[in-house]
């Protein structure tokens, strides 16, 4: 998407493929018989649900991985043909099966045994399945090896079901970008409003979340990528404090900022991924510090100058405060908030143009003999050559600039680093905590999704959130549903300290206990598709 450079959050970038080609149009007009969309069973539950009926007997990993495959060939490739998975693993039939006889043994490896996981096509597995990024520069990227959040989860028992499509290269290529396109996947559609923006670049993740077509996926945010697609999906997700989960083996942008994170239908889910993926040596069981009653007595930091301008989204988010008042909690409203920095958006995009020039040529030149494409220089090159396919929506200008970049040992960099890391922790997060004497800040996760546009690329409204403030300063933070506004999912933010992961898990699961405000996906064509929409459309 466009890179909201100028007043709100610096683009919302994260960062071998099944074909998804020869689909019915997905914004087509619905018909009777797609009531079935709905999903039905054990896969319309929640991944702690899931877990335990593996756990209990009461479901198989084997009736789990057929029953998510047979949906993502109905509603992902066919239906409204999401295309928010890329890639399925050939394997995942089989590595079932060996969950479930190890667990008829009383062998169990862990809470996530036999859970299907869904990953972006950014992490790698030692899986046959290539890791891509969406882009055609990597389509026989297949390196044999798990990235240390796979193994996390692997340990754990965990099915690794597939890869999910992305904004290609993470949202990092154009500022004129379409989130939620790649190369490789073509668009993802949001399953509650087809025609509705995914959101970048974590949006194949979120959609196959929302629409039941993994028990959990994985998701990566450099500025915004977890927490914007969550928001406009209508489900929970969580972005770790930078460092909490490796990032070895992940195709990266900015080792300042990259973080990978769960993205779930509760946040309870979201915490038993983040215990597996937080590495096999990580001591905290984030499932363990999540209390209902966490709010109680806790000084909550109102983010009255992130809220943004659309009434709905403030009376939803009044309401959710009111939720909170109710838990117990004391709001403290914070009307203004500056970066104190020079220059703060420009030195923002120069840091991670640095990083990315620095960290892809680095990742590009270990990978197998496979790829020809050896370093950003010459996936330019190679983009150039292929541009009937990579080039056909917009340019790649981020690349570009980044490749004229200079080494990381450039005053330029350095200064821009410090300032823009001063501006989001002690001048940001931190002041702002200490100076109101608050536990958290809070303010609505992002805006009502607009329409997915080819010709402009992304065009967004007003912004609401902060989420750039935790995603420089490399902060946790999450989003919780909220509602909907119109049948778009909203949600509610919380960041925090530095380290305050079990924290911010923790009063996300308080808020969502006391709420409950997550909506099923509904699969509209488009607004019009509502009811008081439709009749305010027509003349009177």
């Amino acid at each position: 998407m466009k890179h909201l450079l100028a007043s709100t959050a610096l683009g919302i970038i994260c960062a071998a493929c099944s074909s998804v080609a020869d689909v019915p149009d997905p914004v087509a007009d619905m018909t009777e018989t797609e009531i079935s969309l709905q999903p039905e069973g054990w896969i319309a539950k929640s991944l702690p649900e899931i877990a335990e009926g593996l756990q209990t007997g009461q479901v198989s990993s084997v009736e789990l991985v057929l029953a998510y495959q047979a949906r993502i060939e109905q509603i992902d490739r066919n239906g409204p043909a999401l295309q928010s998975v890329l890639a399925l693993n050939p394997t995942a039939l089989d590595d079932a099966r060996d969950s479930d006889e190890r667990r008829m043994l009383g062998k169990g490896w862990g809470p996530l045994d036999g859970v299907p996981i869904l990953l972006k096509d950014n992490i790698e597995s030692l899986d046959p399945v290539a890791t891509t990024a969406g882009a055609l520069a990597l389509k026989d990227n297949i390196t044999g090896r798990d990235s240390p959040l796979v193994a996390g989860l692997r340990a754990q028992g965990a099915i690794i079901l597939g890869k999910t499509n992305l904004s290609q290269w993470a949202n990092f290529r154009s500022n004129e970008s379409l989130s939620g396109w790649s190369a490789l996947g073509g668009q993802v559609r949001n399953p509650h409003m087809l025609d509705r923006n995914p959101c970048g670049s974590s949006s194949g993740s979120a959609a196959a979340a929302a629409a039941s077509l993994a028990a959990g996926t994985v998701g990566t945010e450099t500025n915004g990528s977890i927490i914007c697609p969550s928001n406009v999906n209508g489900v929970v997700g969580f972005k770790p404090t930078v460092g909490v989960v490796p990032q070895q083996y992940i195709i990266p942008i900015s080792h300042s900022q990259d973080t990978a994170g769960p993205m779930t239908k509760t946040v309870k889910g979201a915490a038993m991924m983040l215990t597996a993926m937080a590495g096999m040596d990580a001591s905290i069981d984030y499932v363990a510090r999540l209390d209902s009653g966490s709010l109680s007595g806790k000084r909550v930091g109102v983010m009255r100058f992130a809220q943004g301008s659309n009434a709905d989204i403030h009376a939803r988010f009044d309401a959710a405060l009111g939720i909170l008042e109710a838990q117990g909690a004391e709001l403290v409203e914070i009307d203004t908030f500056d970066p104190d920095a020079e220059n703060f958006w420009g030195d923002a995009l120069s840091v991670l143009e640095y990083e990315f020039r620095h960290t892809l040529n680095a990742y590009l030149a270990d990978l197998p003999d496979t790829v020809a494409t050896r370093s950003l220089a010459e996936l330019i090159a190679f983009n150039e050559a292929n541009a009937d396919i990579e080039l056909a929506l917009f340019d790649q200008d981020l690349l570009e600039s980044s490749q004229a970049k200079g080494p990381m040992t450039d005053e330029a960099y350095l200064n821009a680093l410090a300032a823009i890391q001063s501006a989001t922790r002690e001048n940001g997060i931190d002041s702002l905590l200490a100076e109101h004497a608050v536990d958290m800040l809070v303010s609505p996760s992002g805006p009502v999704s607009p329409r997915v546009d080819p010709i402009n690329g992304d065009t967004w409204p007003s912004w609401a959130g902060a989420g750039y403030l935790a995603a420089i300063a490399g902060y946790p933070h999450i989003t919780v549903p909220m509602g909907d506004v119109h049948g778009v999912p909203i949600g509610f933010s919380i960041m925090g300290a530095k380290g305050t992961d079990a924290e911010i898990l923790s009063w996300g699961y308080a808020y969502e206990q006391a709420s409950q405000m997550r909506v099923e996906p509904q699969y509209l064509s488009n607004a019009e598709a509502r009811p008081e929409i439709a009749a305010a459309m027509k003349a009177k």
